[in-house]
C-alpha cells in the first residue's frame, strides 16, 4: 500500500476531480486510501478552501503562551524524545512537531532549512493544523481519526501545502484515554519513507509512558498533601481526590461501609465533576450532585498552584441507596422547550451530544453509528427538536431491514396510481414526501438494497423525489439521519454498500458511545428509568440494595440503555415489597464477573534508539506486547496494514508469542 502514495498524478487527478464533481466516485478515486477520502469529504463539508496556500496562525503571542502554559505537562513530557531526536533531523530535512488537542503548534525542532520553509505555511508555533482549519493534513487527520496516520505530497487537502509530506500520532491522557496532542514528522516529500508513521507512533508512546510516570507521581502529591491539610474526618467516612479538572485520582471507602452507599459510579479516571482553580468551596459543593454532598471539601495545592479537592463524604445513614441523582445536559439558551433533555456525563455522549446540536443547525445529512440499543434514536430526535426544526416539522422514521425489497422504492418515493400490481388507486406518498421540511430518519441504512442506493443519492443530490410511475418532479426539503450498528466502511470495502453513498452520508458522522464505554453514567441512568416506569406504573421508585447498585455498575450492559430500560421494567412487575435485592436480578447479570480497574500507569519504556531501523523494530515488539500479540490491533495501533507487519516481523526476526 505506501508504495501506492508514490503515485501522485493520479491522486493530484482524483483530487480535481473531486472538487470538481463534489463527489467521490469509485472509479475515479479507486487509488486514493479510504481514510484520505474520508478526510477529504469532511473539509469539503467544513467548508474549508482548498486553494489555501496556509494555515491560520494564532498571531497573539499572549494566547500562544496561554496555549503552552495549558499543556505544560505535555511538552514537558515530549522534552526528552525531542532532545534525543531532534539532531537526527538536522541532515534528514525534517521537523518534529508538538501540537496541542485542537492541532495548534506548540514546539518544533530539526532542520533549520526546513523550519524557514516551514515558516511560509504557518508551521511554526502558534499555526493551527487541525482538519477544520486546513483540511487533511497529518497533524489534525491524525487527531480527528485517533490513530497514527500518513499525509503524503497531494493526499494534502489544500493545494498550498501538498508540498510537504508528513507523518503523526494521537497522544492519549494515560488516566482517560481522552487525545490530548499529536506529534508530528514533516519535511518535503523526498524524506518519505514506510517507517515513518511506526517511528513516530513509537514517540508517541513514549511521551504517554511519562506522562503517566508523571500522573503517578502528582497523584501521589494530591495524597500528601491531603493528608498534611484535609479536613477533619471520621473513621467511616470516605475519601475522594479529585485532579485539577475534576477527574477522580484516589477513593478510599472504609471496611464495612460499601462503595456504593457513599459515591455510586465513581470510578478512578473518571470525570466526576468540572473544576477549575477559580472555583471556591461553595463552587465545589453546587457542582457535586445532592445525594453525594461532601462533609468537608479541601482545594489543593501543589508548588503554590491549585492542582485539586479532596471531598470527605459522609456515610450514608440506610443500608440501601436509591441510583445517582440523573446528570441532565440542558437545553441552550433560547431552545424550544421541547428540546430533550439527554441523561450523561462522560465526555464521550457530551461530545455526541455537541455535535448533533450542530449538526441539526447545518440541516446536512448525518450517519448516526452505535451499537444496538445505544440511543442512536435518541441522538435523531434531538437533531429534530434542535434548532433547524424546533420540533414542529415531521418526524419520520423508516427501518431499511423491515422492508422488501419490492416494497422499498414505493415507501421511500412514493407511487402513482397503477404504478404496480397491488399499487393504491389514489396513488401516495413517500417517506420523503411525508418528511417534508423536517427529518426523515433512515434506521439501519446498511439493509438498503444496494440497487436502489443510487435513487437516494439522487434526491440528497437535487433534494426532489420522482414517485414510481411519475416523471414529475417534487422538491423536498428534508435533513437525512441514517443510522447503523454496522461499520459502513467495511461494508463498502465489502462492495455491499457504494462508495459515494457513504461518503454524502457520512460526512457528519456521530458516534453513539454504549453504555460500557460510559461508567460514570449508569447510576443517573438507572435511576432515570427507576423513576420513568415507577411513573408509568403509578408506583414508587424502588429502592436498590447496595449489592444491587454494586452489580449494575459492573455489569458490561451489552444491550446498552435498551436493556437498563427493560430491567427496570422486569423488575417492577417482580418485586413486590419495593426493595431490590440480587435474587431478584436476571441470571446473566448475576453472572457478569467485572474485570479488574486497570492501572493508569503505563510501563516505562526504554529509550527510543538512534538509528530509525532500531526504532521500528522496538515500536513493533512494543506494540505486540501491549496488544497481547494480536495482529489486527497491532497493526492499527502502528497504522500500518498486516501484510506490511507481517513482512517486518520477518524482516526482523520477531516472534508471534508474546504473553
Amino acid at each position: 500500500m505506501f508504495e501506492d502514495w508514490l503515485d501522485q498524478r493520479a491522486t493530484m487527478r482524483a483530487w480535481e476531480d473531486f472538487l470538481t464533481f463534489k463527489e467521490l466516485d469509485p472509479i475515479r478515486t479507486s487509488g486514493v486510501r479510504r481514510e484520505i477520502l474520508e478526510s477529504w469529504s469532511r473539509s469539503l463539508a467544513s467548508g474549508i478552501d482548498a486553494t489555501a496556500e496556509l494555515a491560520p496562525l494564532d498571531e497573539t503571542e499572549e494566547r500562544l503562551e496561554d496555549a503552552r502554559q495549558k499543556n505544560s505537562e505535555l511538552r514537558a513530557a515530549a522534552r526528552h524524545p525531542f532532545e534525543k531526536i531532534g539532531p537526527l533531523l538536522s541532515e534528514a530535512n525534517a521537523l518534529l512537531i508538538l501540537t496541542d488537542a485542537e492541532g495548534l503548534v506548540l514546539d518544533q525542532i530539526g532542520d533549520l532549512r526546513t523550519h524557514d520553509a516551514a515558516r511560509s505555511i504557518h508551521l511554526v508555533r502558534g499555526g493551527k493544523w487541525d482538519e477544520s482549519a486546513i483540511g487533511t493534513n497529518g497533524i489534525g487527520t491524525a487527531i480527528r481519526s485517533g490513530r497514527p496516520t500518513v499525509v503524503h505530497a497531494s493526499e494534502h487537502f489544500c493545494q498550498g501545502i501538498k508540498a510537504w509530506t508528513c507523518a503523526a500520532a494521537p497522544i492519549r491522557d494515560p488516566v482517560d484515554q481522552r487525545i490530548i496532542g499529536a506529534v508530528d514528522l514533516s519535511g518535503p516529500p523526498s524524506i518519505f519513507r514506510p517507517h515513518n508513521v511506526a517511528m513516530i507512533a513509537a514517540v508517541a508512546r513514549e511521551i504517554e509512558s511519562s506522562l503517566a510516570e508523571r500522573q503517578e507521581m502528582r497523584r501521589t502529591r494530591l495524597l500528601e498533601a491531603f493528608l498534611d491539610s484535609g479536613p477533619t474526618r471520621s473513621s467511616r467516612d470516605a475519601v475522594v481526590i479529585l485532579d485539577r479538572i475534576g477527574r477522580v485520582m484516589y477513593h478510599r471507602f472504609p471496611a464495612g461501609v460499601p462503595k456504593a452507599s457513599n459515591a455510586p459510579g465513581l470510578t478512578l479516571g473518571q470525570q466526576f465533576i468540572t473544576l477549575t482553580g477559580t472555583m471556591s468551596d461553595q463552587d465545589i459543593a453546587r457542582a457535586i450532585p445532592p445525594h453525594l454532598q461532601p462533609s468537608g471539601i479541601s482545594r489543593l495545592f501543589l508548588d503554590g498552584e491549585f492542582s485539586g479537592a479532596a471531598l470527605i463524604l459522609p456515610p450514608r445513614r440506610s443500608a440501601l441507596t436509591v441510583a445517582a441523582e440523573p446528570f441532565r445536559i440542558p437545553p441552550r439558551a433560547g431552545a424550544e422547550r421541547d428540546e430533550l433533555l439527554m441523561i450523561g456525563q462522560s465526555p464521550k455522549f457530551v461530545k455526541a451530544v455537541e455535535l448533533a446540536r450542530r449538526t441539526a443547525a447545518a440541516g446536512s445529512p448525518v450517519l448516526i453509528q452505535g451499537e444496538t440499543g445505544a440511543g442512536k434514536e435518541l441522538f435523531a430526535r434531538l437533531i429534530h427538536t434542535s434548532a433547524a426544526h424546533k420540533g414542529r416539522a415531521p418526524f419520520v422514521t423508516v427501518n431499511c431491514g423491515a422492508i422488501s425489497a419490492d416494497l422499498f422504492g414505493s415507501e421511500l418515493f412514493g407511487h402513482v396510481s397503477g404504478a404496480f400490481t397491488g399499487a393504491s388507486r389514489e396513488g401516495k406518498a413517500g417517506k420523503f414526501e411525508q418528511a417534508d421540511g423536517g427529518v426523515l430518519c433512515l434506521d439501519e441504512i446498511g439493509e438498503m438494497p444496494l440497487e436502489l442506493q443510487p435513487y437516494l443519492l439522487r434526491v440528497l443530490e437535487q433534494r426532489a423525489v420522482y414517485r414510481i410511475g411519475c416523471s414529475k418532479r417534487r422538491q423536498v426539503d428534508v435533513q437525512l439521519v441514517a443510522m447503523t450498528n454496522r461499520d459502513l466502511g467495511q461494508e463498502v470495502e465489502a462492495g455491499r454498500f457504494r462508495r459515494d453513498l457513504y461518503y454524502r452520508i457520512g460526512a457528519m458522522t456521530i458516534e453513539v458511545p454504549p453504555l460500557r464505554e460510559r461508567p460514570c453514567d449508569i447510576a443517573a441512568l438507572a435511576d432515570h428509568y427507576n423513576r420513568a416506569v415507577a411513573t408509568k406504573m403509578r408506583r414508587e421508585p424502588l429502592l436498590l440494595s447496595e449489592e444491587v447498585a454494586t452489580r449494575l455498575g459492573a455489569y458490561g450492559w451489552p444491550g446498552n440503555v435498551r436493556e437498563m430500560r427493560n430491567l427496570f421494567e422486569r423488575l417492577h412487575l417482580v418485586v413486590s415489597d419495593g426493595v431490590v435485592t440480587e435474587a431478584d436480578l436476571p441470571p446473566a447479570l448475576l453472572a457478569h464477573v467485572a474485570m479488574p480497574q486497570g492501572s493508569v500507569s503505563a510501563p516505562q519504556e526504554p529509550d527510543l534508539p538512534p538509528n530509525l531501523t532500531d526504532m521500528e523494530e522496538q515500536a513493533i515488539r512494543r506494540a505486540l506486547v501491549a496488544e497481547q500479540g494480536n495482529l489486527t490491533r497491532v497493526a492499527a495501533v502502528l497504522g500500518i496494514s498486516r501484510p506490511t507487519l507481517y513482512r517486518k516481523l520477518k524482516t526482523y526476526g520477531i516472534k508471534r508469542s508474546y504473553g
